[in-house]
């Protein structure tokens, strides 16, 4: 039976909320300028017993991930900004879709994949690997050394924010915007 220093925490720091790395291969331009990032929430499903007297509630069987949300600052040149609109309208292709394909096979920074549809396959199916990016989330410790890495599988943009002007500002600030993205699932690594 172990004593009760074994229940003393090794560790006594606590979690910064300013001491993070974000990136994302999809979006390079966007990695230096990431202000904030959350880890997602996530949720059991629950089922229950049926008694007499109270129904029991059991585990269920399905994960839930909130979404992901990121704050970045927007560039001069808006770089940053139109890089994650031009994948949320390639994804989406709004006027023709020549825009999907055209993101699809020359926009995007992750690769199809997929090589040539074999002659067995009836119809050719398009390779998606292009639509999606592999993000990560990097927890510092307060030395700036990495402790945790957030790994999220299969990314892609569902909304960005708008860019507000106004010449009646009387000091300047930044625009900053959000992006949030859906992904596959998130694994996290103890570093």
């Amino acid at each position: 039976m172990p004593g009760p220093l074994s229940r003393q925490p090794d560790k006594l720091d606590y979690a910064a909320p300013t001491q993070f790395k974000f990136g994302i291969h999809q979006l390079p331009k966007v990695e230096f300028f990431v202000t904030s990032c959350n880890l997602p929430d996530i949720s059991l499903s629950s089922g229950s017993f049926q008694t007499p007297y109270k129904d029991i509630p059991i585990p269920g069987e399905k994960l839930t991930y909130s979404a992901l949300t990121i704050s970045f600052l927007v560039d001069e040149y808006l770089e940053n900004w139109l890089t994650l609109h031009d994948w949320i309208t390639g994804l989406g292709f709004p006027e023709k879709r020549s825009q999907f394909s055209k993101f699809r096979d020359q926009t995007s920074n992750t690769p199809a994949g997929g090589g040539t549809p074999s002659v067995d396959r009836i119809g050719a199916a398009s390779p998606d690997k292009a639509l999606y990016s592999d993000a990560y989330l990097m927890v510092l410790s307060n030395k700036n050394n990495p402790v945790v890495q957030v790994d999220f599988q299969d990314v892609f943009p569902t909304a960005l924010g708008g860019l507000s002007y106004n010449q009646q500002e009387t000091d300047v600030t930044y625009m900053s915007v959000a992006a949030t993205f859906e992904y596959k699932l998130y694994t996290i690594t103890t570093l």
